[in-house]
């Protein structure tokens, strides 16, 4: 059962947390059940932890394929009143942004007739397995992240490493341990 906090519940703080892994693929599943259990004793609904966690899967899992070097990477969460964001941070050989513009134009003239990375079925609503499995193998991270969450961003920037954060809205299970708090438990995050 979901709950909306109302507005008169404003919640006075957040709850903030930081993991912090190696650069090996075993630290994904534990990312994910570390993540995945924080969210779920924190009372947010099993629906909008599914979804974070896919996008967090498909943002780690960036960070294993291309980062190049680095000895490992965070995962920082904000949980709020109404929204979570998570922030996945390397600190990678990061990428400059103009050349990947310029580099998907060029692919793009090139494979005028090749659909669209991210297909309109997915905008605006959770991700169907059998959507997700349409998708090209190569590139569909990002826009995995973006059905799953409501606003994907990235920062990166030549030797700088990369930044990818994902804001969402969240709703509260009945028995969430913020609910009756008041104007005494979290504020909204991000």
């Amino acid at each position: 059962m979901r709950t909306r906090v109302p507005h008169s519940q404003e919640l006075a703080g957040d709850v903030r947390f930081c993991l912090v892994f190696p650069r090996e693929s075993l630290s994904i599943p534990v990312m994910r059940r570390v993540l995945g259990d924080t969210l779920s004793r924190l009372g947010v609904d099993e629906g909008c932890i599914s979804d974070l966690l896919l996008a967090a899967t498909e943002a780690c899992t960036n960070v294993l394929r291309h980062a190049g070097p680095g000895q490992g990477y965070d995962v920082v969460a904000r949980v709020g009143r109404s929204r979570v964001v998570l922030q996945v941070l390397d600190n990678g050989r990061g990428f400059d942004p103009a050349r990947m513009r310029a580099a998907r134009r060029r692919h793009l003239v090139r494979h005028l007739r090749r659909p669209p990375v991210r297909p309109v079925p997915l905008l605006g609503r959770r991700a169907r397995s059998s959507d997700v499995a349409s998708l090209a193998e190569s590139g569909r991270g990002l826009a995995i992240m973006r059905a799953c969450v409501d606003d994907v961003s990235l920062h990166t920037g030549p030797g700088r490493g990369t930044v990818v954060q994902l804001r969402k809205r969240i709703e509260w299970r009945d028995d969430a341990p913020f609910v009756d708090l008041g104007a005494s438990a979290l504020r909204d995050a991000g």
